[in-house]
């Protein structure tokens, strides 16, 4: 029997076969039940392992159709809320095997490595509810593209068109933004994007008819328009600060032991003050080869730490916007904005680390496309159900899971009876992920690791809990 919500998130699947169509749901109700369990492990039987292989193998399954339910899913979830913020963000999905590798994967950083790299637009609440995928794309290299020397390959890229560069999808995704403020015209769209994003052509990009807003955060110290001159960032300290605040700052480990990038360095987690300062400046365009680009007026905030601790970077956010900063709660809107963007990195650990997503073993890159749809999803299901609990607590649990779900979690956990009447999500929640781990302890809330493994070992207590439970039915035979 499939999960309800796998229903609910495919129910407008069109594959060209209603056979299809029905182990879509099938596939996704399973592995979003055992998401870090190897597709063997995660089906039941030989047929079924037979079945979900030759779904990921069958020409008429693809990527797009299989995540195209869940997207309209995600506009009509869209379309409940006034404000939804629509990340974007990169990520690499390395396939790389120690003999053969997968046929269509492409270079990543280095030949060596191979694979390719998803590029979703992610809507989120204000709040960091995750609402789901709302477009994505997802592309490989050319072996040819690090055939080049380096100082050509600069060359060449500052020279061609943005049509011609990996960049291209920034401006797609705000596209596929603009599209959905049209679409949802009682919802205000803001795109929002790391500092990869921070390309002209995306500031000079029309907003539409239905304005689509953007926040970005600048990685260059861009030249402003008018005869003084200046740079963005020495004309917004120029300006008053309008308050500090005191932040957590995450630790990070540096990929590589050569990084020289500053914001790519290893640092511990510590609190940090900052003084937060804005202004509004026009940005003078860059020379492009085939075209002109015209002057953008935008909006800047500056979040800027103001005593680092010695042999620390300080922490320094410079975000630009065409959302208002006129007050300073119209500043600090724009900053818990940009901070709910820390999401969509959530989203790819749980596909990478829960889903598991690069260990999926298939030949062809066509048949794991399809795979990484479904984890997609799983993936959503996985932060949803972990943030609802912790920003909707009084909620009915059973809004969430079934009461074979919850009510076998309530004996492995507290080893009597459930109760009558189905608890909140905010008992729930907590009790799942202690089977994943997590130690309740004063002001922690469960992790979304602690939740994907949780899930797991709940799915499992429930499938027991319906054939052996109370009430269960056992066949005679």
């Amino acid at each position: 029997m499939s999960a309800p919500w796998a229903e609910d998130e495919l129910a407008t699947v069109a594959l060209g076969d209603k056979r299809l169509d029905a182990r879509a749901v099938t596939l996704l109700s399973a592995l979003g039940k055992r998401p870090n369990l190897s597709i063997p492990a995660a089906c039941r039987g030989r047929a079924e392992i037979k079945a979900a292989y030759s779904f990921f193998e069958n020409d008429k399954v693809t990527f797009d159709k299989v995540v195209a339910s869940h997207l309209t899913c995600t506009r009509r979830r869209m379309a409940a809320h006034p404000v939804v913020l629509l990340v974007q963000d990169t990520t690499e999905t390395d396939l790389t095997r120690p003999h053969q590798q997968v046929a269509g994967a492409g270079p990543l950083d280095t030949a060596a490595r191979r694979g390719g790299f998803l590029h979703p637009l992610h809507a989120f609440t204000p709040d960091g509810t995750p609402l789901g995928t709302a477009w994505c794309q997802f592309w490989t290299r050319d072996d040819d593209s690090l055939d080049r020397p380096k100082e050509d390959r600069r060359r060449r890229r500052k020279a061609a068109p943005i049509e011609d560069k990996e960049s291209l999808r920034w401006l797609e995704g705000l596209r596929a933004a603009r599209d959905l403020a049209q679409e949802l015209p009682r919802v205000r769209c803001v795109c929002v994007a790391d500092s990869e994003a921070d390309v002209y052509e995306v500031f000079a990009e029309p907003r539409g008819a239905r304005p689509v807003d953007w926040l970005i955060r600048a990685c260059q110290d861009r030249a402003l328009v008018g005869a003084g001159g200046g740079r963005v960032r020495d004309a917004v300290l120029a300006t008053q600060a309008l308050y500090q605040v005191e932040l957590t700052v995450r630790g990070r480990q540096a990929k590589t032991a050569a990084e020289d990038r500053a914001r790519r360095q290893s640092r511990v987690t510590r609190q940090a003050t900052v003084e937060v300062r804005a202004g509004a400046v026009t940005l003078r365009p860059p020379p492009r080869p085939d075209r002109r680009l015209p002057p953008v007026a935008v909006n800047v905030v500056l979040v800027r730490e103001v005593d680092p601790p010695p042999g620390e970077t300080p922490v320094e956010w410079l975000l630009v916007t065409t959302l208002p900063i006129d007050t300073p709660e119209a500043v600090r809107t724009v900053v818990a904005y940009y901070c709910v963007r820390w999401g969509i990195e959530v989203l790819f650990r749980v596909l990478k680390s829960g889903c598991r997503i690069e260990r999926r073993r298939f030949e062809r890159l066509e048949h794991l496309l399809p795979c990484l749809g479904v984890y997609l999803i799983v993936a959503w299901r996985t932060l949803f159900v972990c943030h609802l609990g912790r920003e909707c607590p009084d909620l009915d649990c059973e809004l969430l899971f079934e009461p074979a779900e919850w009510k076998a979690v309530w004996v492995a956990v507290h080893n009597r009876q459930p109760p009558a009447q189905a608890p909140s999500l905010s008992e729930m929640v907590p009790l799942i992920a202690s089977l994943g781990g997590y130690i309740a302890r004063r002001g922690s809330e469960p992790g979304a690791q602690a939740m994907w493994i949780g899930m797991q070992r709940m799915y499992d207590l429930a499938w027991g809990w319906e054939r052996f439970g109370p009430g269960a039915k056992i066949p005679s035979s």
